[in-house]
């Protein structure tokens, strides 16, 4: 069972995805800030993480990408970051950072499973 970690501030993003992801056999966990959500990932190794950019605390999702992809436990991890910003100089630095994909909030759940699916290498979602 793939680990997919959920780092994302709002109660009722967190737990949309956690619905949608619960359709297909994950093991899902997640965390309200990036510092926590660093914490995590050093103790669970997730396969893939969703991270929200924007998020109290010191760290944001960019910043706690390139730690993700600058560690080496967890470089292998796929990251995807989730945002309200959607302008090209948004997606730019969010590929700066190391991350994989890219969806601008509101997104369609079935968007975020192909995202997941052909990220962790799993048939796509009907």
């Amino acid at each position: 069972m793939k680990k997919i970690l959920i780092v994302e501030d709002h109660a009722d993003i967190r737990k949309l995805i956690r619905m949608t992801l619960e359709l297909e056999d994950f093991e899902i966990h997640e965390a309200v800030d990036a510092d926590s959500g660093l914490a995590l990932a050093l103790e669970l190794e997730p396969e893939l993480m969703l991270l929200d950019i924007m998020m109290p605390g010191e760290m944001d999702g960019l910043a706690l990408c390139r730690h993700i992809k600058g560690h080496d436990r967890l470089k292998t991890a796929k990251v995807v970051l989730l945002t309200a910003r959607g302008q090209a100089q948004d997606v730019e630095a969010g590929r700066e950072a190391g991350s994989d994909a890219y969806l601008v909030k509101p997104f369609g759940c079935l968007h975020l499973m192909n995202t997941i699916d052909s990220l962790l290498g799993q048939p796509k979602a009907a």
